[in-house]
């Protein structure tokens, strides 16, 4: 069948298997390949295309809240041993500094990212936001996100699964550069408060 041919076939089997019921969690794991994989099947008038939606905007939403209760829950061990990764007091301060400036901003930015929103969202739940708060703009960005997505997988599914590895990579290669720049950044940094102390 086509849509085994050009999905991730577990992806694709579950949904062809159970459909509503299963497309809840697996949003929830692995948002925007399901997306897309359900917006294909709405074309082929195998999934409903609203029903779909409804429960992409949910699983998105219920991931952000898991994503944000980590860094909530997990922010006390994050104050005791996280100077051994890298995570020291004055770090998670400045994190929380920077949600209470440009919260919705970041949120929104990390939303519509597809590289480093699982990053932001732990750490907007270091910084403790009101929940409330963190729902709200991560509401407003899923549902376009979303759409967008769906609508991907509606109109071009096929043209998006071919490129979906070359897409993936090209994310990880800009990512792995902005963090090795950042490392020799702070390298360079340290270097050079070295010596002008000496």
């Amino acid at each position: 069948m086509i849509i085994s041919m050009l999905l991730h076939p577990d992806i694709a089997q579950w949904l062809l298997s159970y459909r509503y019921l299963i497309l809840f969690p697996l949003t929830v794991l692995e948002g925007p390949i399901v997306t897309v994989t359900a917006g294909l099947m709405s074309s082929l008038g195998l999934m409903n295309f609203y029903i779909v939606y409804i429960i992409v905007v949910a699983g998105d939403l219920t991931g952000d809240g898991l994503y944000y209760s980590i860094g909530r829950w997990g922010r006390r061990p994050l104050e005791r041993w996280g100077k051994y990764i890298g995570m020291h007091p004055e770090k998670i301060e400045q994190i929380e500094k920077h949600f209470n400036e440009h919260g919705g901003k970041t949120l929104i930015a990390a939303k519509l990212s597809h590289a480093v929103g699982g990053i932001v969202l732990v750490s907007a739940g270091i910084a403790r936001i009101p929940f409330r708060k963190f729902i709200f703009f991560n509401f407003w960005a899923t549902l376009p996100k979303s759409l967008v997505l769906i609508l991907i997988g509606y109109y071009f599914g096929d043209t998006y699964m071919k490129l979906q590895k070359f897409v993936d990579s090209a994310w990880v290669g800009t990512f792995s550069i902005a963090i090795l720049m950042f490392v020799i950044y702070m390298f360079l940094r340290r270097a050079g408060k070295k010596l002008s102390n000496d």
